[in-house]
């Protein structure tokens, strides 16, 4: 961060010789942004330069690393010589840094797993997760309101196929209370869940959730920690990825208090490959994604697309990035050249040159820049050398990686999953009342069965609670050897209280 208050992206030589400074305000910097440009121009550095100025200048940083190369932040940069070069041109000092970072990963192999919850993801996003039909969606939002309405926490999966079972065996009371709801639709949503299931995403949905607070911190230089979500593997669920995406900045839209415009954000995030946010999707979502976008500003958090082409972004999300840094774009299909056309109108004109004839000629590490100024309107376009970075560019190595993963400020908070009572439980609970009639010995909440096949159960198939009462997911052996005990105990006890009341009931005939 420069003595100015702005972070220093580049600097772009002028007419006589000179270079002039162009830096991101950090009192603006709120007000979103977009990197753009064609693969192999200088994209991931220009982001990389970008989010080591926001944490030297104590903003907390999300990043989805897509190929990996972010990584290269939690380490020292190297003195290569086209870097060094680079700092002589513009007249500044190479100083190789390392920036302290968290990492982060859905699937928990190379971060600390992320979580939400089933009911946090909310119908919209999981339905647009789900691919489903509008008529499939209407059942889903009729599935969260009955769990609603009667107390049922669904937090993972398996509460969610409880819910949708629960529907299929209550077809003609649900539709007569909610509106109509077919197993047609059900089943439907069920395949669909079952294939999200095969691609990890159970591994998402379930507890301890994310405390996006954790990705608001800074460490004890007061610099911003940056915090890189493995996105390689997610990258090939791009619904997953989208969804995961627009699910965090809802929820930050929804938690954060309303500030206005700070000193500098509170948190920064970097979308990288930000078409897969756009593509297909329905104008509801689109319009959930423009209102975020538009109104998070106000909750100090600034958001930046970083695309292939401007035209990946929707006009009405792309009228609300002030600060740009286009690379350079080919021009070789007609959709290329509507590309370059459109990325040339969004800038403010410079007289001095050909906007779109420079976005076609900019060599890597150079770009078109323009910044909001003072008063919150965009400078003129300039053409710009990009900064080199500290960090190393490249990724670190797996064995860097765990390193620093057993060092977090965040370690063992997020890595082993807890499985609390909640719809599944509630549901195979309401199941055993309903089923047990008048027969107190078999009923689940009452008789002796009942209560030596609980204890037993538990004593030959279940595990001790964990802290706060938790208790670990149970694995597929440890179900079966549980429910094969609980069965033997509640047949044993059955028939012991069976006894027990012949006894009992034979004495008193025989006074």
């Amino acid at each position: 961060m420069q003595d100015d208050g702005t972070i220093l992206v580049g600097k772009a030589p002028l007419r006589d010789g000179s270079l002039k400074a162009e830096g991101l305000t950090l009192r603006l910097a709120n007000r979103h942004g977009l990197v753009a440009g064609a693969t192999g121009t200088g994209k991931t550095v220009t982001l990389q330069v970008m989010a080591e100025g926001f944490s030297n200048a104590g903003v907390p940083v999300f990043a989805a690393d897509i190929k990996g190369d972010l990584s290269g932040l939690a380490a020292a940069g190297e003195s290569k010589p086209v870097f060094v070069k680079r700092a002589e041109e513009l007249g500044i000092p190479y100083e190789p840094d390392r920036f302290p970072t968290v990492f982060w990963d859905l699937f928990g192999d190379q971060g600390h797993p992320i979580r939400c919850t089933v009911i946090e993801m909310g119908p919209l996003l999981l339905a647009r997760l789900l691919e489903l039909n509008d008529t499939q969606e209407g059942v889903l939002n009729i599935a969260f309101r009955v769990a609603d309405d009667n107390k049922w926490p669904v937090l993972d999966l398996k509460d969610l196929r409880a819910l949708l079972l629960h529907l299929t065996e209550n077809l003609k009371a649900i539709s007569g209370q909610y509106g109509n709801v077919s197993a047609a639709s059900v089943g439907a949503i069920q395949r669909q869940l079952l294939m999200l299931e095969n691609q990890g995403a159970d591994r998402f949905f379930g507890e301890p959730a994310l405390d996006l607070n954790d990705f608001m911190r800074v460490d004890r230089e007061g610099r911003g920690i940056v915090n890189i979500l493995a996105a390689d593997k997610l990258m090939q669920r791009p619904r997953l990825y989208a969804s995961f995406l627009l699910w965090m900045l809802s929820e930050l839209f929804e938690q954060l208090p309303e500030v206005g415009d700070l000193d500098k954000p509170k948190l920064v995030f970097f979308f990288d490959e930000a078409h897969l946010l756009f593509d297909d999707a329905p104008k509801a979502l689109l319009d959930a994604v423009e209102q975020v976008v538009r109104l998070i500003r106000s909750k100090g958090v600034g958001v930046y697309f970083v695309t292939q082409n401007p035209l990946d972004v929707p006009e009405s999300v792309l009228g609300q990035l002030g600060n740009r840094v286009q690379h350079a774009l080919r021009a070789f299909t007609p959709r290329d050249q509507r590309a370059v056309k459109a990325a040339a109108e969004t800038f403010r004109q410079n007289p001095g040159f050909d906007v779109a004839k420079a976005i076609t000629e900019l060599g890597v590490g150079e770009a078109l820049v323009s910044f909001l100024e003072a008063k919150g309107t965009p400078s003129v376009v300039e053409r710009a050398l990009i900064a080199p970075p500290q960090g190393r560019v490249g990724p670190i190595t797996p064995a860097e990686r765990a390193e620093l993963i057993a060092k977090s400020p965040v370690r063992g908070k997020y890595d082993q999953s807890v499985d609390n009572e909640s719809a599944y439980e509630m549901l195979a609970a309401r199941k055993g009342l309903d089923g047990g009639g008048t027969d107190g010995a078999e009923s689940g909440a009452g008789g002796l069965g009942g209560m030596l096949g609980g204890w037993l159960g538990g004593v030959l198939g279940g595990k001790p609670a964990g802290k706060g009462g938790r208790r670990p997911a149970p694995g597929l052996a440890e179900q079966v050897l549980g429910n094969a005990a609980r069965s033997m105990a509640r047949k044993v006890g059955t028939e012991v209280g069976n006894a027990i009341l012949r006894n009992v009931l034979g004495g008193l005939t025989k006074r």
